[in-house]
């Protein structure tokens, strides 16, 4: 695609991956048209509480619906790929183009939310070039990284090149042959590469990431040692991993039982893509590998990161309903805790210790590597590449500043790279770079449920019935404004040496004190007899003056939520004394 001058910039607008780990999202916008590069999720911290996943936040998207000519996968990780179904259900996107591994997991996801309508899955091959809308041609380049199937894309746009590099390192034994393609990059490199935007991970770790190959013998060495039952865990997509796992499992003539969801889409997934390549008398399901000899047994599982819901988590809390941990079984750990999760995984580990497993763990050991590139993997991108402009990406903020400071020592100028925060608008010209606005960025939280966002209110909620407590209280109130009866008062979370009885009591008096001083407020009587009373708004004077009660004499703010039960509603009245129906109502908050 010829360069084009002229005062168009092209936008590069990251709306998550930076300043963290995960939920990578990146849109390109040249004029009327915007093409989003990847969709991924994050998992929720501690605080997130009922919080399933976390997605970056895609109002700038959802208002710019109409410029959405496509989207560009680079491989399946759910950081990369597990945003897609949700933000379908928001807008449509016309086509995904991706991996075939990538598309194949997506189809699934799409299917099961509902969704595959909503867009068009095209699979692409190494050195593919797909044109996206009228300034777009997007180039897939095939690269190493911990899961088959992944992409450098270098997209073509009027202005010129740039090369996203996706997630990579440079693996010259990869498991499945598939070599980096160095020489696309390097001809792109001297035909000149306008910006590079590059994976930052492991910007802070000298040397080069060692070949997934180097996991092989150290593996062996524990496979060797054990005894009993084995268990494995490791991330579900690491294709490469599980296809050593496997050969060793065949090589020590255990059959292999597989346990956990996501584990068991991605083996049929790369089975059927060749990616796998195993018999099928490898496998038992966990009802008929009980039959045999423990020395005979392995347990792929999921739950690398102690993920509450997963396997291996079940397992150690005692929870599976089928299996139970034994005095003799080994179970190996081969992934390291990603950021935010090493409490979890911990915990996990002296879970399993104290039923009886022997667990294997820790870098020392071996039997992990990473699939993101280090500083001598990236200073060989750059020098391939050779960017006019440089744009590190996907790490938190030390990690980009580290990886910048790399590019320069490189020849980039300093003055030719910027550090951006998620939502930042990047415009690229043919002789500049430079952060020119924002746009709205954050996150958005999905529920245990999967089917509706979280608010920051319910959040916030959330939080403070976790950190202070929760006081719920059901009165009934008459006609004149009283109390029918003692409230029902219950306490629950709070901390406090008052006793329980004498909050009830105290909370007892307040609601009389409010209704003697505020009931006329709410309460009006026309003529003909006819009563109105605003129950919303007294419900809502009594709750709130009662948090503040609270605040006072409790010295905490516990979530304070009132049940007004009303009386029955009354026809007109004649006598001078109110008569009643024999509805009820309640107002709740």
């Amino acid at each position: 695609m010829a360069k084009k001058e002229g005062n168009t910039a092209l936008k590069i607008i990251p709306l998550g991956g930076l300043h963290e780990i995960g939920k990578n999202t990146c849109v390109f916008e040249y004029e009327d048209e915007m093409i989003l590069l990847d969709a991924g999720l994050a998992f929720p911290t501690d605080g997130m509480h009922g919080v399933n996943i976390v997605l970056p936040d895609m109002s700038y998207v959802r208002e710019n619906r109409h410029k959405i000519k496509g989207m560009v996968v680079t491989h399946g990780h759910e950081d990369h790929i597990g945003g897609i179904a949700f933000h379908l259900k928001q807008f449509e996107i016309p086509v995904i183009h991706g991996p075939r591994l990538a598309m194949a997991m997506l189809e699934g996801k799409l299917e099961e939310a509902g969704v595959r309508d909503r867009t068009e899955l095209k699979t692409v091959l190494p050195r593919d070039i797909v044109r996206i809308g009228k300034h777009f041609l997007v180039e897939y380049i095939r690269n190493t990284h911990s899961m088959a199937d992944s992409f450098t894309v270098a997209i073509h746009t009027p202005i010129g090149v740039v090369i996203h590099t996706g997630d990579f390192k440079f693996d010259h034994t990869p498991v499945d042959g598939e070599s980096f393609d160095l020489q696309r990059l390097a001809e792109h490199g001297e035909k000149g590469v306008l910006c590079l935007m590059s994976d930052s991970t492991n910007s802070e770790v000298p040397g080069f990431t060692p070949s997934e190959r180097s996991v092989y013998p150290n593996l062996d060495r524990v496979f060797s040692q054990a005894d009993g039952r084995l268990f494995v865990t490791t991330f579900a997509s690491s294709v490469h991993r599980i296809n050593i796992i496997l050969q060793l499992a065949k090589k020590h003539r255990r059959t292999v039982s597989i346990v956990g969801r996501s584990m068991l889409n991605l083996i049929a997934h790369a089975r059927n893509l060749g990616y796998i390549k195993c018999e099928d008398d490898l496998f038992q399901p966990l009802n008929s590998i009980r039959n045999l000899p423990d020395k005979d047994v392995l347990i792929l599982t999921t739950g690398s990161q102690g993920e509450p819901m997963s396997a291996l988590t079940r397992i150690s809390n005692k929870q599976h309903p089928h299996i139970k941990i034994r005095e003799g079984d080994t179970v190996v750990f081969s992934a390291n805790p990603i950021p935010g999760n090493t409490i979890a995984v911990v915990n996990t580990i002296d879970r399993l210790m104290m039923q009886g497993a022997k667990v294997v763990y820790g870098r020392h050991q071996g039997i992990h590597v990473s699939g993101h590139g280090c500083q001598e993997d990236q200073k060989l991108m750059l020098a391939l590449t050779r960017p006019k402009f440089f744009l590190p990406i996907h790490g938190e903020h030390r990690m980009l500043i580290k990886h910048s400071e790399t590019a320069q020592k490189i020849g980039v100028p300093a003055e030719n790279m910027v550090i951006i925060n998620n939502g930042n608008i990047v415009e690229l010209t043919t002789n500049s770079i430079k952060v020119a606005g924002k746009v709205e960025s954050g996150i958005e939280l999905v529920d245990t449920s999967g089917s509706g966002m979280v608010s920051d209110r319910v959040l916030q909620e959330r939080q403070r019935m976790a950190e202070e407590g929760l006081v719920t209280i059901a009165a009934a109130i008459d006609w004149n404004g009283k109390l029918l009866a003692k409230p029902e008062i219950h306490v629950r979370g709070v901390v406090t040496t008052i006793e329980r009885s004498l909050i009830q009591k105290r909370i007892k008096q307040r609601i009389e004190e409010i209704l003697g001083m505020r009931w006329p407020e709410f309460f009006q009587q026309f003529d003909g007899g006819k009563v109105e009373v605003d129950w919303s708004g007294l419900q809502g004077l009594i709750e709130r003056d009662l948090a503040r009660f609270l605040r006072r004499e409790l010295k905490c703010q516990p979530t304070v939520t009132l049940l007004l039960q009303t009386p029955e509603e009354p026809v007109k009245v004649s006598d001078g004394r109110r008569r009643r129906t024999r509805t009820t109502a309640q107002v709740a908050s």
